[in-house]
């Protein structure tokens, strides 16, 4: 009966992304020996985001409210949007400390073959945004590959016809690597992304 048990919680986390069997057993096994109360706090984490989460109704972040903190933010650059793909990928640019204005989360990426197509995504959503806001501009921060260009084209082809900035976010070299290192691709994007010093 215990094992069944035990087996039961490995088996349920390896359902999560990145989570393969062995890293399940180690996880499994570290509930199995924390204090209850401990445990307890996870589930009820988990209950909590499953129950309460909700995506704002402006940009589509995950929030508990109708309107997610960033978008009630009155000190942050209303005309500016920043477009990415999923909520995570807003945390990973709140980390930057370098953008002040508002996200519009398209919650996926252009994807034909997989039958995520425009009406799929937020992008009706943005449009409206730009069409009713006073927006300068939008900034597109979708991932560098062959969704995200194909997404971040239809995203500019949809805001042609507004009187709105479209730029997209520079990709190239991180910081304190070497060049003999990167890929032609990144290197590539790092030379059509230079700038003036």
């Amino acid at each position: 009966m215990q094992q069944d048990i035990i087996e039961n919680l490995i088996h349920e986390l390896t359902r999560l992304p990145g989570i393969g069997r062995k890293t399940a057993q180690r996880l499994a096994f570290f509930i199995l020996m924390m204090p209850e109360a401990d445990a307890k706090g996870i589930a009820q984490a988990i209950n909590d985001v499953k129950a309460k989460a909700r995506f704002c109704s402006r940009c589509f972040n995950i929030t508990e409210d109708e309107v997610c903190r960033i978008c009630c933010n009155s000190s942050r650059d209303a005309g500016k949007i920043c477009v990415v793909e999923e909520p995570s990928n807003i945390i990973v640019v709140e980390r930057a400390r370098t953008f002040d204005g508002l996200y519009h989360v398209l919650l996926g990426a252009l994807s034909p073959i997989d039958g995520v197509t425009p009406d799929k995504l937020r992008i009706n959503e943005l449009v409206e945004r730009v069409r009713q806001d006073s927006i300068k501009e939008v900034i597109i921060a979708t991932n560098p590959n062959t969704k995200g260009e194909m997404t971040a084209q239809y995203i500019r082809e949809a805001l042609k016809p507004f009187p709105v900035k479209v730029t997209r976010i520079a990709y190239g070299l991180p910081m304190g690597t070497d060049i003999e290192f990167a890929d032609e691709v990144t290197l590539g994007k790092a030379l059509d992304g230079r700038r003036e010093m």
